[in-house]
């Protein structure tokens, strides 16, 4: 009878014992992360895009970028854009992989109309509109966290489509960042 309830104790122990590795395992594998990115192909066309994703599991994540122009050639043109997403990712790492994004883009272009005798509106005319659109694209990770994205999409301007030449929007990149 000792015997028996010696045996049951060990078995007892040694199973959840080994539960509370399986456990502990699981848990620093599905933690959440926080990542900064920046555009690097609006760095050389003249415009700073800033990205913040938090993943929220193994297969989706939020975020929002900011895109500022410094070249006055694109500065003429758009203001700014303040975008936030959100990603599901079809990977085998932890939020990379292949991602569809659905977007909205809160956006500042100059208003250019062309009307009989030039162009109605000036240099300082700019109009504010939001857009919803979707993404596709790619992200990979390094063991040590650095990762690199391709992406590209589309979407539409929804307030002020008659007087502005932005009707459709764009979005897309090559993003580098680091995922802490």
């Amino acid at each position: 009878m000792k015997k028996s309830l010696l045996f049951l104790l060990i078995t007892f122990l040694a199973s959840s014992s080994m539960y509370s590795q399986q456990e502990t395992v699981q848990n620093n594998t599905s933690q959440n992360f926080s990542e900064l990115k920046l555009n690097g192909l609006f760095l050389i066309l003249g415009a700073f895009e800033a990205t913040y994703e938090r993943t929220l599991n193994e297969e989706s994540g939020i975020g929002i970028s900011v895109f500022l122009p410094f070249d006055n050639d694109i500065s003429d043109e758009i203001k700014y854009t303040i975008s936030p997403y959100y990603r599901f990712y079809f990977g085998e790492k932890y939020a990379a992989g292949f991602f569809v994004e659905g977007f909205g883009l809160l956006n500042s272009t100059n208003r250019n109309i062309n009307v009989i005798g030039g162009q109605l509106g000036g240099s300082d005319d700019f109009r504010t509109d939001f857009a919803l659109g979707f993404a596709i694209g790619g992200k990979w990770i390094t063991k040590r966290g650095f990762s690199v994205e391709l992406f590209s999409g589309i979407g539409r301007n929804f307030f002020n489509n008659d007087d502005t030449d932005y009707e459709i929007i764009g979005k897309g990149g090559i993003n580098l960042g680091y995922r802490f």
